[in-house]
């Protein structure tokens, strides 16, 4: 062989060796594909989690691949409601309750209230009562209902009946507790804190998540704690490793809260899967969570049962004795009927339930068709004067007083104080230009962009003209803690809808089965409670679309 060739060929080797090294190593499982340096965090450099596969399922929840669907579209709209407009929508993949929160459940939370925050204690008296359900929403003018007053919520014989009574706060506040709890528990079984440290803690000393991700050295208290009579967080905390690293959000190891769907997200679930990509679930033809357009068993073993709890004529609750149509007469266990097609229970019946959603007689799709959702109130952490986030102390416990009476506490101890956004957060941005957008496109001039609060006077008496008329009333309280209410009778009120008015969806065992259909919207102000109403939790999906993360064929 001639030399040149020789060489030749063996430029040609060295090239191949050099091209198959770098696709071999170019996976970027352990490099940047930036710059390829390495990401392991060693030698003081940049760490990534690169072997992360996929959010868990927070305990209770249900996967739920998001899509898009006809929202609004009421299959038997004999009453013509204009609230009830289709439209399309997309929602992105989420997580949601397999039930509705049940008694036990509620009464873990009370129990949780009742030991660190000790109601016969003045400064927290509040924050117990504040979370009870509201029992005396059984009684009836003309009904005998006390044995239900009295043991509904607690009796052992209703531990797994969906919680009534709780208002869509109570509701909120349910859920923000839970997050803590779960995510409580992941770290000490990851062993980032101590084993058992989340019984050992008192009103100065609870863990919040938000409190350990922004500013871990305060959770659990800080080195405060203990000037604050409470116990030291230093022998609940663990470092990761020597580098005192605790950890971070960029971890993936916490979840994301819990809180109540979005109404989209609600009705999307509701409808289940057992037509995703037919026409009739894309046109909004599917009248009920299940298959069919008949409230009633076609299956041979329960043939004419009733597929959920609803009242079925005026006076029959539950059928005939030996014959139970739906087995219930009030509510019903949970899972005493067949799930839909996302394993979900209960979508349609037992109970309405509240949805995260401030009412408006119509879902504006032309601003909006993605993860709609009214209700926006963006915030921010307080920052202190020494540079640090302000953690909400024993001593720092804003109540707030409902238009009911009712008293809840706006924070809890060990939370970050929030406050509202401001223009450095809002200057020259186009997606949104207030802290508050609850009303935001309703007609009136305050729900402009650039409405100007200052413009409120004498002479120009329109220019803060609400769109919704509401009642205002009002609860005041004088300085020896006597509550005054003061009840909105004026003759001028033309609506009920304000920026406090939710949503709550699905039909209960007191409705007919018009009620039934998911697309059916009703509201109710946020502090109130009913025989009726419950709730069931959500959670935001992080990552892929499907839990393969690879698309459907």
């Amino acid at each position: 062989m001639k030399p040149h060739l020789a060489l030749k060929m063996l430029a040609l080797a060295v090239i191949s060796l050099s091209v198959a090294s770098c696709s071999k190593s170019n996976d970027y499982k352990d490099s940047s594909r930036g710059t390829g340096w390495k990401v392991d965090g060693k030698n003081g450099g940049f760490k990534l989690k690169t072997d992360y596969e996929e959010q868990a399922t927070g305990p209770g929840l249900v996967f739920v691949e998001g899509g898009t669907f006809t929202m609004g579209k009421v299959q038997d709209d004999v009453m013509h409601d204009w609230n009830n407009s289709p439209n399309q929508q997309h929602v992105q993949s989420f997580y949601i309750d397999e039930t509705e929160v049940t008694n036990g459940m509620y009464l873990e939370y009370l129990d949780y209230l009742k030991k660190v925050f000790p109601p016969e204690e003045e400064n927290y008296r509040n924050i117990y009562k504040g979370a009870l359900p509201d029992t005396l929403v059984w009684r009836n003018r003309l009904g005998f209902n006390e044995t239900m007053t009295e043991n509904y919520l607690r009796h052992p014989a209703y531990a797994n009946y969906p919680v009534v009574g709780v208002s869509w706060i109570q509701a909120v506040e349910y859920a923000n507790w839970r997050s803590n709890r779960v995510n409580e528990l992941i770290l000490e079984e990851q062993g980032f804190t101590a084993r058992g440290a989340r019984f050992d803690v008192d009103a100065s000393s609870t863990f919040d998540t938000e409190t350990y991700l922004n500013a871990p050295t305060l959770t659990y208290g800080g080195s405060d704690s203990l000037a604050r009579g409470g116990k030291s967080s230093e022998r609940r905390m663990k470092q990761n490793d020597s580098t005192n690293i605790f950890v971070q959000r960029s971890d993936g190891v916490l979840l994301p809260n819990y809180r109540l769907p979005t109404e989209a997200e609600w009705e999307y679930a509701a409808l289940g899967l057992t037509e995703l990509r037919s026409y009739n679930v894309y046109r909004g033809r599917k009248k009920y969570p299940w298959d069919g357009s008949y409230t009633r068993s076609s299956s041979r073993r329960t043939r004419g049962d009733h597929l959920a709890n609803f009242k079925q004529a005026d006076g029959d609750y539950g059928g005939i004795s030996g014959w139970s149509d739906d087995n219930a007469d009030i509510t019903a266990e949970v899972k005493s009927y067949e799930p839909n097609d996302f394993g979900l229970y209960d979508m349609a019946g037992n109970v309405s339930e509240w949805v995260a959603d401030v009412y408006r007689p119509i879902v504006d799709d032309e601003f909006n068709d993605f993860n709609y959702y009214r209700g926006n109130v963006y915030t921010k952490n307080a920052i202190g004067e020494d540079g640090k986030v302000k953690v909400v102390t024993t001593d720092s416990i804003v109540y707030d007083t409902l238009a009911n009476g009712s008293i809840i506490a706006r924070d809890l101890p060990g939370e970050i104080l929030q406050v509202p956004v401001d223009e450095d957060e809002t200057y020259l941005r186009t997606q949104f230009s207030t802290s508050d957008n609850r009303n935001f496109r309703d007609g009136d001039r305050r729900s402009t962009r650039y409405f100007e609060s200052f413009n409120d006077d004498a002479e120009n008496p329109e220019s803060g003209k609400k769109m919704y008329n509401s009642p205002q009333h009002r609860v005041e309280q004088d300085s020896a803690g006597t509550i005054e209410r003061r009840y909105d009778d004026s003759n001028n009120r033309t609506s009920l809808i304000n920026d406090e008015v939710r949503v709550y969806k699905g039909g209960s065992w007191r409705d007919r089965a018009y009620w039934l259909d998911p697309a059916q919207r009703r509201f109710l102000p946020q502090g109130m409670a009913t025989d009726d109403i419950g709730f069931r939790c959500a959670m935001s999906r992080v990552g892929s679309k499907s839990k393969t993360g690879k698309r459907a064929r």
